[in-house]
Formats: C-alpha cells, structure tokens, sequence
C-alpha cells in the first residue's frame, strides 16, 4: 500500500510500547537493560538490532527518522543535535584529509564558516562557486573532489540550483551531491527524486515548525550513511530525546503548514514587488524571480521565505525592521510566527564583505520568513516602516 506524504506524515514511524500509547511515546533514558551478558554482547556487536545507549540510539530519535525517511523518500536518516552538526557529520563522515568540496557560494553563513575556516584546517578544502551555473561546478572539479553541497532554494536570496543538472555533473566523476532541503522540506521538494544522493536538514526549522527546540538531520542510502552514522556513534553530536519527540510531532502538520506558509508568502512577495519603496523583491514564487521556470519544475510552490532589497542601505533595512510590531526580530526561520532579519549583520555577519558581495547580500537586503498570521497584518506591520523611508 502506497500512502500519500500527509498520511506518512501523521503514521510512519510509529513505534509502541506493550501500553499500546495512541499518542507515540517519549523515551527518556540514557541507557538500555539487557536480558543477558550475550544479549549485550550481541547488541553492540551488531548482531542483534536494539537499542544500547542514547548517544546513538533511542527509540524515539529513531521514530523521527523513520518518519523522516519515509517522507523524503529515503533509505535511512540519522538524527543530529542541529543542522550544523549534521552538515559536520556529513563531511567528517564521507571526506578525508587531502579531499575537496564544491559548494554554493550561496548558503547560510555558518557553513561557510565551517567549510572554509574549520573542516580547512584539516586539510579539507572547498571551492566557492554560482547556485545557478551549473558550468562553474564542472570547472571547479579537482581530482581529489568528492562532494557537491548546495543548498535551494539559498539563503537568503531564494537562489534556485538545477538539482538534476548539478546530480549530472557530479555522478559523471563520482562526487557525491549533497542538498540542504531546508528553506523546502519534503513537503515543497525531494532532492532524493532529483538524483542528489544526500539531503540536509536543520529541523529546527520547518520540520518543527514553531520555533521550540534544534535539531538536524542526513538522509539518503542505507550504505552511503554509515560512515555518517559511525561519526555520531563516536563523537556524540546526539539529537536528545525530548527534541526528538517534539520534531517527529511537529511532522504531523507539515504539509498544512508548508502550503500556507507558501500561499502567505506569495501574496506578501506580490505586494512587496509594486510598493514604490522596494527595489527588489525575490521569492521563486514570482515571475520576475530569475529561476521562476525552475522552481515551479523542482518545488511544488515557492516556499516561505521573502526578500526584499531597500535602496537605502543598513539604515533603511534597519528603521523597516525596527518598526515592526508583528514580526519577530529574529534570524530563526520556519516558525508559525512570522521572523524577520537584516542578513548582513546577523545570519551572514561572518563572512567577509568579499564574499557577502559575491553572494549578493547586499547592506539594503531584509529577509522574511513568513508565518501564519494574517498576510494583511504583515503587510500593515511593513508599510509602518516603509512609509517612513
């Protein structure tokens, strides 16, 4: 039987007690009894699947990644502490010393930071180059490439990268693509059916949803996740049990919530685009975004999040945002409650002006990750601060 991605949503991977619990139960343990020294010796031995110890496995962790998986349909997920942890794991767990990435210049600043100022010092290098010109992935390929890592739609420019073009490329040479899936979820995207091997995830994001605890995960084939999982069983990035709980409920309502969040986000984006005090808006939602065609191909709608670029500079972003009264000040995204941030100063301060240029973050840009409300009051509590421009 083939069920539809709501349906998995609210039922893959239930697991129940001998209470029967309706409602899946949270597991909060550090450790598991074993009938018998064989049986303990066999657990850790692999030979008889169970749990042993919470730093690697707990049966409510593995509820959210078997959700998880079956939502982007894929073979295995492995749970981590937050998205960052898991764009670690990822690296750690595949690459070696001497080895080379290609990456988007467009992605969150704290991967940047991590890809070039800490997996560098370990011998692990990494090329910058366009979301958009799949031609600048070919070219940057060195004999010691083994991953592809983009993230699409980018933060915070919505940028959108050709997942199948990019998986082409890659698997012509054995490089491995890797797609944060953050700003889409499986409810918007599958990069999986795209034909890149790996999704990332911060789940702090949308796949809770409200803004209430972290967490990340890595998805793709059993294989290819083993040297994924092997670094979490060691180094104890560890997702905990309670976040666990939490983020396997919040899945329930996924696809609710990504619908309107996306439909929000068009009519704001859409109003966004002719206010006289706005010189760009950019949301894969409109025509006028650049890779429109693209994302309507590879997403089902245009997601949640808004920017917008202000003639003014820092001081324009600045006065719109702090003359909100809706709208949460904040750099976190995917929550019920619509968040709003200056990236240059906040998400992407870390990055030198070299590459927030290059990434085209400009002084001016504001980005908006829209929530629940009422679009009418997002609208109103923006034009308080744009009439005064």
């Amino acid at each position: 039987m083939t069920l539809h991605p709501e349906t998995l949503a609210v039922r893959a991977g239930t697991l129940r007690s001998e209470f029967q619990e309706h409602s899946e139960a949270l597991y909060l343990t550090s450790s598991f009894v074993f009938g018998s020294a064989a049986e303990a010796a066999a657990r850790f031995s692999g030979e008889q699947p169970g749990n042993i110890y919470a730093r690697f496995t707990n049966p409510s962790v593995t509820m959210f990644e078997q959700r998880l998986a079956a939502l982007e349909g894929a073979e295995r997920c492995v749970a981590f502490a937050s998205g960052m942890a898991a764009i670690l794991a990822t690296v750690m767990g595949l690459l070696r010393a001497g080895e080379h990435i290609v990456a988007s210049r467009a992605i969150f600043g704290s991967t940047v930071q991590l890809l070039q100022n800490i997996l560098g010092r370990f011998g692990v290098t990494t090329t910058f180059v366009s979301p958009t010109d799949p031609d600048q992935w070919r070219d940057a390929i060195r004999p010691e490439t083994r991953l592809f890592f983009v993230e699409s739609p980018s933060n915070p420019l919505t940028e959108v990268s050709d997942i199948a073009a990019l998986a082409a490329i890659a698997h012509r040479r054995d490089i491995l693509l890797a797609v944060d899936n953050c700003f889409c979820t499986p409810a918007l995207q599958k990069p999986l059916a795209l034909g890149a091997d790996l999704v990332i995830h911060s789940a702090t994001k949308y796949l809770d949803g409200q803004g209430r605890v972290l967490g990340g995960a890595v998805l793709g084939s059993q294989t290819l996740l083993d040297g994924v999982y092997t670094f979490l069983r060691t180094a104890g990035p560890t997702l905990s049990a309670f976040n666990a709980w939490v983020l396997f409920k919040g899945l329930e309502t996924l696809d609710l919530r990504m619908r309107a969040h996306a439909a929000h986000a068009r009519e704001l984006a859409a109003w966004l685009e002719i206010h006289p005090k706005v010189a760009r808006v950019y949301y894969p939602g409109l025509a006028s975004h650049p890779q429109h065609a693209l994302a309507m191909t590879q997403q089902r709608n245009g997601g949640g999040i808004v920017a917008f670029e202000l003639a003014g500079g820092k001081d324009a972003a600045w006065r719109v945002i702090d003359a909100t009264r809706v709208m949460s000040i904040t750099a976190n995204l995917g929550d019920t409650r619509t968040t709003i941030t200056h990236p240059a100063s906040t998400t992407h301060s870390r990055m030198s002006a070299e590459q927030r240029a290059a990434a085209g973050i400009g002084d001016g840009l504001v980005r908006i990750a829209v929530g629940l409300e009422h679009p009418d009051d997002l609208k109103e509590d923006l034009q308080r601060g744009l009439v005064a421009l």
